[in-house]
């Protein structure tokens, strides 16, 4: 591994992350919306504060979150806590700290998350090698148009669809949440259970959408391998079937799936925030929803930027073990 290759990509990460970072902060200020004068405009509304108590609340407020320093202050003060995954204080949920909110709601996205996209991952490889494959059954292919079809409909109208037919209909699933009422949290086996159940028509809705796209890829790179000589040649060795589709055809076929799956991960986060507020599923994404109607920009910012953190990072893994898993690219040509 070249160190040059190397310097540079991780140069690029953490490029990419000061950008993150530096939109962040830009971003929720164009909108010239003061978030702490609306937090305290909704408490006195309902009946939190009084008028004469909300000019000293806000002073005092603003002080805390520092937004009475200037602008350029505020950018390198939020520059140096970024670094340290310091957020703050949420301003909505005050005085709980942004980062420990998270960490309540990030094992039930990373839990969902981690599950579509192994199933997609396989189960899309398999179905678009099988719907390639000569000697596959002429059924194989009925899953095309249907593929197709579903890839096309955006993860939350997917998910609108399973909860109304079965959910509301057959009242097969929980119609929303993520544990029943009464339950606590916990690792015993009885909740264990009671959150995959209601975890498994949102990560349908992803799986639905998503496969699609994962097995028309992996077919299409399929048709390409089917034509290379390596496959000939085994042909001519008298290989078994499953041999050939194994480890001659899929093996060569998913290399590029691997760097597809990178790439789609952002497609698939920003999927499944919308999904899990469709479910009222207590993860990262109905949280951001939160904080995007209470105005915490703090919250917003944390969520998001570790957001463009994961991403960003599975990226640089990538970069740095795509050469390791395919022979036939160089780190001095990457």
């Amino acid at each position: 591994m070249q160190i040059a290759y190397v310097l540079r990509r991780v140069g690029i990460f953490f490029l990419i992350l000061w950008a993150a970072a530096s939109f962040n902060f830009i971003l929720p200020r164009l909108s010239g919306v003061n978030p702490i004068e609306e937090r305290m405009a909704q408490m006195s509304a309902m009946g939190g504060v009084t008028t004469g108590q909300m000019d000293k609340l806000i002073e005092n407020y603003e002080r805390r979150f520092g937004l009475d320093k200037p602008l350029w202050q505020q950018y390198v003060l939020n520059l140096k806590n970024t670094a340290q995954f310091d957020f703050g204080f949420s301003i909505a949920f005050f005085p709980a700290r942004v980062m420990d909110i998270i960490l309540q709601a990030l094992p039930w996205t990373v839990g969902l998350l981690t599950t579509v996209t192994l199933i997609n991952f396989v189960v899309g490889i398999l179905l678009g090698a099988l719907i390639a494959w000569p000697g596959s059954h002429v059924s194989i292919r009925v899953f095309v148009p249907v593929l197709m079809g579903l890839s096309a409909i955006p993860y939350y109208l997917i998910g609108i669809s399973l909860i109304y037919v079965l959910a509301f209909t057959w009242h097969l699933f929980p119609i929303s949440g993520g544990y029943s009422i009464g339950s606590t949290p916990g690792l015993s086996l009885s909740f264990i259970l009671d959150g995959a159940k209601h975890a498994i028509l949102p990560a349908l809705a992803i799986v639905l959408s998503g496969l699609g796209i994962q097995a028309l890829s992996m077919r299409g790179m399929m048709i390409t391998t089917l034509g290379e000589d390596y496959m000939t040649l085994g042909e001519i060795k008298g290989l078994k079937r499953s041999r050939l589709f194994l480890w001659y055809a899929v093996r060569n076929a998913m290399l590029p799936q691997v760097t597809a799956l990178v790439l789609s991960l952002g497609h698939v986060v920003s999927g499944a925030i919308l999904v899990e507020v469709v479910f009222g599923y207590p993860g990262v994404g109905g949280m951001l929803y939160q904080a995007i109607r209470n105005f915490d920009y703090t919250l917003m910012y944390g969520i998001v930027y570790l957001v463009v953190v994961s991403i960003a990072l599975a990226t640089l893994m990538l970069d740095l073990l795509y050469p390791r898993l395919d022979p036939r690219i160089k780190y001095a040509s990457a």
